[in-house]
């Protein structure tokens, strides 16, 4: 069942869930420029199975109000943004998992919405702190020194978009996109992240990629002394293959945010192709407690 929120004066986000409608909610949020069906189908069925799943498309993605230009905002309203669908679907109290900047926008809830949240679960993104990284030595890394990323893919991203690409074009370039963001560990299949994104384009209703959340204001987004105090059951999975936020920025997050727990989902980079959905989701329901956790388990600290 889909429906419409409205987020802010003038903005309206799609929304979906699925799931028993009695199961503990479970928000999923979107990285930037990311609509909600980023999160492919199979994988939100997985959760599915033990949650109230809650997806949606960010303000300029997807179905959702693109206006930035006429209303630019800072991303920090997409925090809020995500409070408002959780309020729009009667969700007091929610697990939220949240992947690249969506891994952002869930650390500014955990800083700053605790009440609203069951646990988090943060995926492929970096801290909000400036607590220097502690190597197993001992030593500190700031967090200014920690692995940057991928140069080919900010090569990739500085390119600018073509006003006249035609759609079969568009959907290469995305493809070539995720073929970067997937990492070299697992084998690519072009032709599902292709279906997904003829999905999304469909869904959209149009080829257009908004660059929206590449300008929007960045200040205010570090939580550093409410993550070393937060008392929200969080999960950092770490991506081996990460090229955007690479290890060890999976371990400086577990360690900026107090008492969370660290898990490797083998090969993973940053996407969430075919071979990762059940892995991931089974870290992910362990956490919520949907799934018990096993008594040992190989890559989890």
């Amino acid at each position: 069942m889909h429906q419409y929120v409205d987020a802010a004066p003038g903005i309206r986000l799609w929304a979906e869930e699925r799931g028993p409608a009695d199961a503990p909610p479970l928000l999923l949020v979107m990285g930037a420029q990311a609509c909600g069906l980023g999160w492919p189908d199979e994988f939100v069925d997985l959760l599915a199975a033990h949650h109230r799943v809650i997806r949606y498309d960010h303000r300029d993605t997807g179905r959702s109000t693109w206006a930035y230009d006429e209303r630019p905002y800072p991303l920090t309203a997409l925090a809020e943004d995500a409070v408002a669908v959780l309020d729009a679907f009667g969700a007091d109290r929610a697990h939220v998992v949240g992947m690249s900047l969506g891994g952002m926008l869930a650390q500014l809830l955990l800083a700053d919405r605790p009440g609203r949240l069951l646990g988090a679960t943060l995926i492929g993104t970096q801290a909000l702190s400036s607590v220097p990284y502690r190597r197993p030595d001992g030593t500190a890394v700031p967090v200014e020194d920690l692995p940057g990323i991928d140069p080919r893919i900010l090569e990739l991203w500085a390119r600018p978009v073509p006003d006249d690409l035609d759609p079969e074009a568009e959907l290469d370039r995305r493809v070539a996109h995720w073929r970067l963001l997937a990492g070299d560990r697992l084998p690519f299949d072009a032709a599902y992240l292709t279906e997904l994104e003829r999905r999304i384009v469909a869904h959209t209703g149009h080829h257009r990629t908004s660059t929206a959340h590449a300008r929007a204001d960045t200040c205010g987004m570090d939580r550093t002394e409410r993550l070393a105090r937060t008392d929200v059951p969080t999960l950092v999975v770490c991506a081996p293959a990460e090229p955007v936020f690479p290890p060890p920025h999976p371990q400086h997050l577990a360690q900026a945010i107090r008492g969370a727990r660290l898990v490797e989902i083998p090969g993973m980079g940053h996407a969430l192709p075919r071979a990762v959905h059940a892995p991931l989701a089974t870290a992910i329901l362990e956490h919520t407690g949907a799934l018990p956790a096993p008594a040992t388990a190989p890559g989890r600290t």
